[in-house]
Order: structure tokens, then C-alpha cells, then sequence
């Protein structure tokens, strides 16, 4: 049996956005459910956003400039997670542009 995927939400305490990376983990979760095996929120400063699963970085705010859309979230998760699963709505805007 495989370990379900992590997901960790580090966010800047300093800046107040705790209830922004509770709402990520929200959406994150209401997405894949039982399909992930943890979402923690990881309390950091100096301006930290950062969005990982299984290790691998798939969002930084300072890297990726500022923070994501929910769908464009679930869609940096699933390509990590299950790359071959359907978002349904989530995806209507990535295929288009995947097949551009």
C-alpha cells in the first residue's frame, strides 16, 4: 500500500494570511477528498507562501508572483498526484491551452 499524497501550505504569520492558506487547504480538499492523506498548514515569516505536495514545490509567491487561483491550484496538485485525472471545471481553461 502506497502513502496517500501530503500536501503543506507554509504561510507567513507576520502578513496575516493564515486564513488564505486555510482556504487553500479547503479547496484542496474538497477537490480530492480522501485522495490525499494530509493538508497541513505550516505557520512561517518574512513573507513565505508556499505551496508544496510530496515535496515537490509547486507554488512560491515569490517565485511564482503572488498567489494562485484556486483552479490553477488543483491543476499544479493533480499534475503531481494523478496527472492523467479529469478537474472537470477546474480544467475547462488548462486543455484549451494545453492543446494550443
Amino acid at each position: 500500500m502506497t502513502a496517500l499524497p501530503t500536501i503543506r501550505i507554509t504561510y507567513c504569520t507576520q502578513c496575516q494570511w493564515l486564513l488564505r492558506a486555510g482556504w487553500m487547504a479547503q479547496e484542496l480538499l474538497s477537490t480530492f477528498g480522501t485522495d490525499l492523506g494530509e493538508v497541513a498548514l505550516v505557520p512561517g515569516t518574512g513573507g513565505i507562501f508556499t505551496i508544496s505536495c510530496n515535496e515537490t514545490l509547486v507554488w512560491d509567491r515569490k517565485r511564482d508572483g503572488g498567489f494562485p487561483e484556486a483552479a490553477k491550484l488543483k491543476q499544479l496538485v493533480r499534475d503531481v498526484i494523478d496527472p492523467d485525472r479529469d478537474l472537470g471545471h477546474s480544467d475547462r481553461g488548462h486543455k484549451a491551452k494545453d492543446s494550443a
